[in-house]
């Protein structure tokens, strides 16, 4: 059997995930879990085959996961799981080390031949995935967004502050002093063009990277 870790922060879509891995025949839940944190120490424990990772989740984000994953577990293939269809989310998963990425209305129908691709050692895209990334490229240099500027850490921190977290929250999150986060945030000021964490907001919800 295929041992399979679901990590995503909504029980419902959880029991989805969980409702199309079983019903494959062979493949199985080894461990679910719903916050960044718990998936690295599910992983750590469960010895999963294969991480199916939702890229907004509650203490890390799945690209902190699968960073942390790659670096501990380089033989475990990630597939990020999102609501997200931005090309921006693509590339910055594939550079995470992400194997997989599809979006969450493909899954029932996409996740189990993903899980089998990775697994067969072939990067799987859905094809929501592939599109976004082929208009990148036709659009080229100048079509970049403002958030090609930003490091993973620089963007995980805009969301952050945008959710409305202190900066010792968001300290406490990535095990960064106050004074570090700080600096981040001057920078997405200066990079984005921004005035202050009221107009991170409204950019966050504009670029699709919150909900309003």
């Amino acid at each position: 059997m295929i041992r399979v870790l679901l990590a995503d922060d909504h029980s419902i879509v959880r029991a989805g995930l969980c409702r199309i891995v079983e019903e494959s025949g062979d493949m199985t839940v080894v461990a679910e879990a719903a916050d960044g944190k718990n998936a690295i120490l599910k992983a750590r424990d469960t010895n999963p085959d294969v991480a199916v990772i939702d890229i907004s989740m509650p203490e890390f984000d799945g690209l902190e996961v699968t960073a942390r994953l790659r670096d501990e577990k380089p033989e475990l293939p990630v597939i990020i799981l999102t609501m997200h269809e931005e090309e921006q989310y693509v590339v910055r998963a594939i550079e995470a080390g992400a194997m997989g990425y599809i979006t969450k209305k493909s899954a029932p129908e996409k996740l189990v031949n993903a899980i089998r691709k990775v697994l067969a050692g072939q990067r799987y895209l859905s094809p929501e995935a592939t599109e976004s990334l082929a208009l990148r490229v036709a659009r080229g240099a100048k079509g970049q967004s403002p958030l090609d500027s930003l490091s993973n850490r620089e963007l995980q921190v805009l969301k952050r502050l945008a959710q409305g977290n202190t900066n010792r929250e968001i300290a406490a999150v990535y095990n960064i002093s106050i004074k570090t986060v700080d600096t981040y945030r001057l920078r997405l000021l200066k990079k984005l063009n921004l005035r202050n964490n009221a107009d991170i907001s409204r950019f966050a919800i504009q670029s699709n990277l919150i909900e309003p």
